[in-house]
């Protein structure tokens, strides 16, 4: 058996079940550095595909796992991205071509065994929307507002994303689509997003390899989202990693750039000037005691006398005063000889 790598404060859900599919299966949930001391803390979430590649190389595809857990756990200690919520959802193996696929077809129409998809990606993504994530709202402290909730994968699982990115956009606006199989269905995701009579409140990171067979139909993806709207470096980011092939290993290198694009830190907030009321009393204080300065007297053997007590005010606000009494002359005194001792 492989070793387990999980990394951080990670929850796991065993056999997690859905009457729209009519399946179980795990669902891994990292918890960001912060999550149990920080119990007011809301967080944004990021719902990722093929979960058992995710996090622990015991479960991951031919044993190579993507570190998202140790990239997060890194990236959010050194405060490069926002702490974020991070829900790895496994496959079911045989399923997954008909959960990912938007449409019927066949993944190789050459081979003697085809493999045919029904194309559940509606059903999936009712899943997604309907049990899933109440169940994740409601037993964590979330942001769930769209605004703050991501989705990512990759091949089947990238086109799956995109796909549900354009279909249920008033729940997923952040999108993690990693070397989609664009060709599925003679392009079918090219033509959605060309169809749309409007940009949507997407931001979305596209990436592919140059060693991936078909690399090339990605940028015909990137080229419609550009059609539609979408601008290169803002809110479409799209690479095309030298040499990198389809593979788990291929992906993990860009989980980091993908999380610093998708979940950036918050800007600093401004300053605030609770502390305004305070100095201007201070200011006038200062200047009753440079005034206070001038009323000392010097005796013959140079000896500063500080004055009588006296009593001062300064504003507060309208109609409202505060009084400063001097509590202690003798220290003030003793101060004052010091000055003059030195000079």
């Amino acid at each position: 058996m492989r070793r387990h790598t999980l990394t951080g404060n990670i929850h796991c859900h065993r056999q997690f079940p859905s009457r729209t599919l009519g399946n179980r299966r795990d669902i891994l949930v990292y918890l960001p550095p912060g999550y149990r001391r920080f119990l007011r803390r809301h967080y944004p979430v990021l719902y990722l595909q093929d979960g058992q590649n995710l996090f622990d190389a015991a479960t991951a595809f031919a044993g190579v796992e993507w570190g998202v857990d140790e990239t997060a756990q890194r990236l959010i200690r050194r405060k490069l991205i926002e702490p974020t919520i991070i829900v790895a959802i496994a496959n079911t193996g045989p399923d997954r071509i008909h959960e990912y696929a938007p449409t019927r077809g066949v993944i190789d129409s050459k081979a003697k065994r085809k493999k045919r998809s029904r194309g559940l990606a509606r059903k999936y993504g009712k899943f997604l929307i309907q049990e899933l994530k109440p169940f994740i709202d409601s037993k964590y402290r979330t942001k769930p507002e769209a605004e703050f909730t991501g989705l990512g994968g990759s091949s089947l699982g990238g086109l799956l994303v995109m796909t549900l990115g354009l279909w249920f956009s008033n729940v997923f606006s952040r999108l993690a689509v990693m070397s989609p199989s664009v060709w599925w269905d003679n392009e079918v995701i090219v033509r959605g997003v060309l169809a749309l009579e409007k940009k949507l409140p997407l931001r979305i990171w596209l990436d592919t390899g140059t060693a991936e067979p078909g690399w090339e139909r990605t940028r015909n993806l990137c080229a419609a989202l550009v059609e539609r709207g979408w601008n290169l470096h803002d809110d479409l980011e799209y690479h095309e990693i030298e040499g990198a092939d389809h593979s788990e290993a291929a992906w993990s290198a860009r989980v980091d750039p993908m999380l610093r694009f998708l979940y950036p830190p918050p800007a600093p907030k401004p300053a605030t000037h609770r502390f305004e009321l305070a100095s201007a009393v201070s200011r006038q204080c200062n200047a009753i005691a440079n005034q206070r300065d001038a009323l000392l007297r010097v005796q013959d053997e140079q000896k500063l006398i500080p004055p009588k007590p006296f009593t001062a005010t300064a504003c507060r606000k309208p109609g409202k005063r505060v009084r400063f009494r001097r509590r202690n002359p003798s220290l003030f005194g003793k101060q004052m000889n010091a000055r003059v001792a030195t000079r």
